[in-house]
Formats: C-alpha cells, structure tokens, sequence
C-alpha cells in the first residue's frame, strides 16, 4: 500500500519510487527520489 490513500507503490531502482494506482488498468501516478521527501 501506498503512502497515499488508494495508491500502491514500487522500487523501480534504488533511487526511484513510483507511485501508482490500480483500476480498470495500472495508472502511474508520480516518479519519486528516494531521498525527496513527500507524504
């Protein structure tokens, strides 16, 4: 589970998270560093 409600996350390289969500079909929602800080 993601940090938001609703979404999922996944480590896509040591340095990326992206964050995603899951319908009818897989939405990528956001591309994060690792080290910035969000909710």
């Amino acid at each position: 589970m993601g940090r938001w409600p609703g979404t999922r996350e996944i480590v896509a390289h040591p340095n990326f998270i992206v964050v995603y969500q899951v319908a009818d079909r897989i939405e990528a929602i956001s591309v994060v560093h690792s080290r910035q800080n969000y909710p």
